[in-house]
């Protein structure tokens, strides 16, 4: 029998937002889920394209260090405490448009809560990256003018975004803008719910020198099978 706790419920812009806990029997083990009205956003049973998001996009950065960091989407921390990893990072900016999120890693209530907010690199800065992303570089007072790697994950797919608001992003018109917040070296590396779509990659390919997709597979204790992400490397630099 599934046993809930609920963590944490707020009430947002967006809709209402919970964080829960339950013990899952086909793992053993401890689960963390954040769902918004009915719909599951994120759940600590499945990290490894989080991670693999932090990993690979860092990986294509060419610099020695120390590199200015922007992640776009807070959520259960795992994609910014693997970018914490990589001991090229000298500054670690969070970006996130729900103030009740920040506010659950504040009071350490997720199991990389304490890694990710004791360590002095770390900024968590409540705002929305896409607004943020439209402004001029250095427009906020908490994100450099200049970032050396940009990794987002807060929409499904480039096509099934969270808010309408969103989708402007994903256009060429919009990663030009997000563009001029990088570094002429900088890289944008992007989680999806599905594997690389070829029509998404040729966006990124009209604004970047250099794409590539990678389809990340997992073991899914919930169906038993094997299920799919996707993340999207691009890079100014050829």
């Amino acid at each position: 029998m599934m046993r809930f706790e609920e963590l944490a419920f707020e009430s947002t812009p967006m809709g209402e937002l919970t964080l829960r806990r339950r013990h899952v029997a086909a793992v053993d083990a401890e689960v963390y889920e954040v769902k918004l009205g009915d719909e599951y956003l994120m759940s600590s049973l499945f990290t490894v394209a989080e991670v693999e998001l932090a990993r690979l996009g860092l990986a294509a950065s060419t610099g020695p260090g120390p590199l200015e960091v922007v992640v776009g989407g807070l959520g259960l921390g795992y994609t910014a405490v693997a970018a914490l990893d990589d001991d090229r990072v000298g500054r670690l900016v969070v970006v996130d448009a729900l103030p009740e999120v920040i506010s659950w890693h504040e009071r350490r209530l997720l199991p990389v809560s304490a890694r990710l907010v004791d360590d002095d690199r770390t900024r968590l800065v409540h705002a929305d990256f896409f607004a943020v992303m439209r402004g001029e570089p250095g427009a906020h007072a908490a994100i450099a003018r200049q970032i050396d790697v940009i990794l987002l994950d807060v929409d499904h797919t480039p096509d099934f975004t969270l808010d309408p608001s969103h989708a402007d992003l994903y256009s060429a018109q919009g990663l030009r803008r997000l563009a001029r917040h990088l570094r002429p070296e900088g890289v944008f590396a992007l989680w999806s719910d599905d594997p690389p779509a070829e029509s998404f990659l040729q966006v990124l390919r009209d604004v970047f020198s250099t794409v590539e997709g990678h389809t990340v597979e997992f073991d899914n204790p919930v169906t038993g099978g094997r299920s799919r992400n996707g993340v999207y490397v691009a890079s100014m630099a050829a």
